[in-house]
């Protein structure tokens, strides 16, 4: 009698006999980031004040990242920017303005270092002359002329003359010619014309560029580049 062949069939519930897949352990995160807030926690319990001390110190550092690489403020000492910056205001000098390859500008108001130049210290004056520029004092209606075009500079002191000094002076590549605001009251560029450096300044003693009048609120303003030197010609060019 033939027998039919008979099959099996695995029982479902019995357990597997191929091994299982290996799996790695999850990382401990929250246990990691629990301890880390412990570790936060406790050094800024052992600062006197806590918290309150901990955030002045944040921002006291952001106010020195800020001051080292993008604002500084400047106190103006004296009167040999005026009418624009008097002595007392609080200027913001833009550290970056010159940073992404524009340059130092004619009638751009810069703080720089002086030492060497004009004094250990640093100096506020107006650009009136850029490498290459021949600058003149003075032409028949006293004005001065910065490659052969005249500029009449509304900003000046009431009362004074562009220059009671005559020169006539070619800026070096690389250096800039400055001059104060108050002419009668500045030592600037002119005084300087037979010293090391001819009264030039080089772009690298270039701070930053004066901004804004921050102080006193009263005088809170931006400064605005003067028109002034628009229709001066670049150096070498021709004047009509």
């Amino acid at each position: 009698m033939d027998t039919e062949a008979q099959h099996t069939e695995r029982d479902r519930s019995s357990p597997s006999s191929e091994p299982a897949p290996a799996t790695a352990d999850a990382p401990d995160t929250e246990g990691t980031e629990e301890r880390s807030r412990s570790v936060f926690a406790s050094v800024v319990g052992r600062l006197p004040g806590g918290r309150f001390t901990f955030s002045a110190l944040v921002g006291m550092a952001v106010l020195l990242l800020v001051a080292t690489f993008v604002v500084q403020p400047y106190a103006i000492p004296s009167g040999s920017m005026e009418p624009a910056l008097r002595p007392g205001d609080r200027v913001l000098v833009n550290k970056l303005a010159y940073r992404f390859g524009s340059g130092p500008q004619r009638g751009d108001a810069v703080v720089f270092d002086g030492s060497g130049y004009f004094g250990d210290s640093d100096y506020v004056k107006r650009i009136v002359g850029v490498g290459g520029d021949r600058v003149v004092c003075c032409d028949k209606r006293g004005r001065i002329k910065v490659n052969g075009a005249p500029v009449d500079e509304p900003f000046l002191f009431p009362g004074d003359a562009p220059s009671k000094v005559p020169f006539d002076v070619v800026v070096p590549g690389g250096t800039l010619f400055l001059l104060g605001d108050h002419r009668g009251d500045s030592s600037d560029s002119r005084d300087h014309l037979g010293s090391p450096g001819g009264g030039m300044v080089p772009k690298d003693a270039v701070i930053g560029r004066a901004d804004w009048i921050a102080w006193p609120l009263g005088r809170w303003t931006s400064l605005k580049r003067p028109d002034a030197y628009a229709r001066v010609p670049a150096p070498g060019g021709t004047h009509g």
